[in-house]
C-alpha cells in the first residue's frame, strides 16, 4: 500500500518558515515527506533538510518522495527529541527553521495491523517505533487498574476512566484483550454506545497511543531547550492536534517569549532569565474550511510558531 498522508497546514508552515537558498531546516516528524518536500522546493538550489522519523514505513516513503533532491535531503530514523544529537552527528549547529507535525499519519489510522484505530480490527499495537517492546496490549493486559485509570484520565481526559479501567481488569481475568475491536467493544459496553460522530472509545485509544509512544514526554524533552536549535531569526512551527499537546506548546512558547520568570511584584529580578523568542502566532492558526473539506482529519490542527531573537 502506498504511504498516504496529507501534510496539514502546508502553506501556512511554508509561509512562516520562509525557506531560503543556503538555509538549513529540520522536519522533526517527516512522515511521508510533505512538509519536507515543500521546504526543499522553496530553498532551491542548495537549501538542506534534516528529516527525522522513527517509523520505518514513513522513512521509506519520504526517501522515495525526496530522492530527486539528492544529498540536500538528510534522513535519519530518530525521534525529534534527539535532534540535537543528530545535529552533532552530521556537523550542524543550528537551523534556520524547524517544523513538528505532532499528528499521527493517515496511514497509521487506515492500516488495521498497526493497531491505532478501532475502525478495523487489528492487534493492540500502536507503536510508532516497532523496535520498542511496549505496545498497547501490554498496557491493557498487565498494568494495574489504578495505572490504567491514570493513563485514561491524564492522556485521554476521559471522565469515566476508573469505570473503564475496572471493566478492562475484569475482562482480562477472563481472557486476554488482544485486538482493537475487543477493546473498543468493551469500552462501548461499559460507558454506552456512540452519540453523534464520536465513538466512546476515542479517548481511550488516544490515551493508550500517547502512553505507548511517550508523546508528551518527547515533546517536553524537545521543548526544554528547543530554541537553542535555532539560528538568530530562525523559526519553529509546531502543529498539535489535541489540547494536551497544544497546552504544552503554548505554555513553553509563552515562557520563551518572557523577559523575566520571577513571580509578579518581585522587586528585583533574580531568575536570570532573558527573552529567547518572539511569538509569531499570538493565537494559533487553524486550517481553512477548504482544507478541512479536502482532509477532514485536519480539523483539530493548531499551528503555533516563534522566531528566535
Amino acid at each position: 500500500m502506498e504511504y498516504a498522508h496529507a501534510p496539514v497546514l502546508l502553506e501556512e508552515v511554508t509561509e512562516i518558515l520562509e525557506p531560503q537558498a543556503q538555509g538549513k531546516y529540520l522536519d522533526g516528524t517527516l512522515g511521508g515527506g510533505g512538509h519536507g518536500e515543500k521546504i526543499l522546493e522553496r530553498s532551491d538550489p542548495d537549501g538542506e533538510l534534516l528529516g527525522l522519523d522513527w517509523d520505518d514505513e514513513a522513512l521509506a516513503a519520504a526517501e522515495k518522495k525526496l530522492a530527486r533532491f539528492g544529498a540536500r535531503a538528510i534522513l535519519r530514523r530518530a525521534n525529534f527529541r534527539d535532534a540535537g544529537a543528530i545535529f552533532r552527528e552530521i556537523g550542524w549547529e543550528r537551523v534556520d527553521g524547524a517544523v513538528l507535525d505532532l499528528g499521527i499519519s493517515s496511514r497509521h489510522v487506515d492500516e488495521p495491523e498497526r493497531g491505532f484505530s478501532f475502525q478495523g480490527e487489528g492487534p493492540l499495537d500502536m507503536r510508532m517505533d516497532r523496535r520498542q517492546p511496549l505496545d498497547a496490549a501490554t498496557i491493557v493486559n498487565t498494568f494495574s487498574a489504578d495505572e490504567l485509570a491514570r493513563i485514561l484520565r491524564e492522556y485521554g481526559e476521559e471522565p469515566r476512566a476508573r469505570r473503564i479501567a475496572a471493566a478492562i481488569e475484569r475482562e482480562r481475568r477472563r481472557a486476554r484483550i488482544a485486538t482493537t475491536k475487543e477493546l473498543a467493544d468493551l469500552v462501548a459496553r461499559t460507558i454506552g454506545q456512540k452519540r453523534g460522530h464520536i465513538h466512546p472509545a476515542t479517548k481511550t485509544f488516544q490515551a493508550l497511543r500517547i502512553a505507548v509512544n511517550r508523546e508528551l514526554e518527547n515533546l517536553e524533552a524537545f521543548l526544554e531547550n528547543g530554541y537553542k536549535l535555532l539560528q538568530p531569526k530562525g523559526r519553529l512551527a509546531i502543529i498539535s492536534f489535541h489540547s494536551l499537546e497544544d497546552r504544552i506548546v503554548k505554555q513553553t512558547f509563552r515562557k520563551w517569549s518572557r523577559s523575566c520568570l520571577c513571580p509578579p511584584r518581585t522587586p528585583v529580578c533574580r531568575c536570570g532569565w532573558s527573552q529567547k523568542v518572539r511569538l509569531l502566532t499570538p493565537r494559533p492558526r487553524t486550517p481553512s474550511v477548504q482544507e478541512i473539506e479536502r482532509n477532514p482529519r485536519a480539523r483539530s490542527a493548531k499551528l503555533r510558531a516563534v522566531e528566535r531573537i
